[in-house]
């Protein structure tokens, strides 16, 4: 009874923290949009939140407990860095600059497919009615917003955002099915602050030159500006990212991965709200 009712207690604490993190993921999609839209650019904005993460979470580990990592493990944690961290909040970034919130916040419904899907090939998870089901009307509704519907909103290239959506979903679906065993074995700061690690690594090269020149940093920037990118690292860099470990080490990946389902309608209400896209029936 005790065991039953501290797993089920574990279990609690890992959806209370994926649905926080995914409610802070959903507010971030069109804060994100703002920021790429005058601020700063996609490449500029993922480095500027690795590195942050990266100080803020090396802070906090030098002091708690250091823990000792596997020498396999790093390639994980690399590898989750790369794929969850840099390559996902950047082709985030990236999709908004060509397409609306709405548009990028339903096309990443599908990651939960791509999660179910790998999780039965690699992990020999089943795939019940109720999950296949899912799977059928997350695609099915997928393919409806691409071919027919219609957002109020007008991106400088919605094909093209759509496509990179597309990519930000497998890559983020990889990172979710890859990382939970080292988000079971090790602590959430210590899974977090490598991967930041690694992300800032990787990132660097490719996000350094210029970044003095980013008119977030110039004096034209308003309060606004700053309101939402402190909004981005405190929230859904710092907060959000550390929620993930936590559910990860609780959850099934693929229980995790249809949380995700609350962004599209956290940002979709967000971005109507402020004006930044509305909803148009399918003709």
């Amino acid at each position: 009874m005790a065991k039953a009712l501290t797993k089920m207690n574990e279990q609690t604490k890992g959806i209370i923290a994926i649905v926080c993190a995914n409610i802070i993921f959903g507010m971030n999609i069109p804060v994100t949009k703002a920021l790429v839209s005058g601020w700063v650019t996609p490449m500029a904005y993922t480095l500027i939140r690795m590195f942050f993460g990266a100080i803020v979470f090396w802070i906090i580990g030098f002091s708690g407990k250091n823990e000792k990592i596997q020498t396999k493990d790093y390639f994980i944690l690399a590898l989750g860095g790369f794929l969850g961290f840099l390559s996902t909040q950047y082709t985030f970034a990236l999709a908004l600059q060509y397409t609306t919130p709405v548009n990028y916040a339903l096309l990443m419904a599908l990651t939960p497919v791509i999660v179910l899907v790998l999780s039965a090939f690699f992990l020999k998870e089943k795939i019940g009615w109720k999950k296949l089901l899912g799977i059928l009307l997350s695609v099915s509704g997928a393919i409806l917003i691409v071919a027919y519907g219609k957002s109020g909103g007008q991106g400088k290239n919605d094909l093209l955002g759509i496509l990179i959506a597309l990519l930000c979903s497998v890559c983020y679906g990889i990172y979710i099915l890859l990382t939970r065993s080292v988000s079971i074995k090790y602590s959430p700061i210590t899974v977090v602050k490598w991967m930041f690690l690694f992300a800032l690594i990787f990132s660097f090269p490719f996000g350094i030159n210029g970044i003095a020149e980013q008119k977030i940093f110039s004096s034209q920037i308003a309060l606004s500006g700053i309101f939402l990118m402190a909004f981005s690292l405190i929230f859904s860099t710092l907060i959000a990212f550390f929620f993930m470990p936590v559910a990860l080490g609780r959850l099934k990946a693929s229980t995790v991965s249809i949380f995700m389902n609350l962004q599209p309608v956290v940002a979709s209400i967000i971005a109507i709200i402020v004006g930044q896209d509305f909803l148009l029936g399918i003709n």
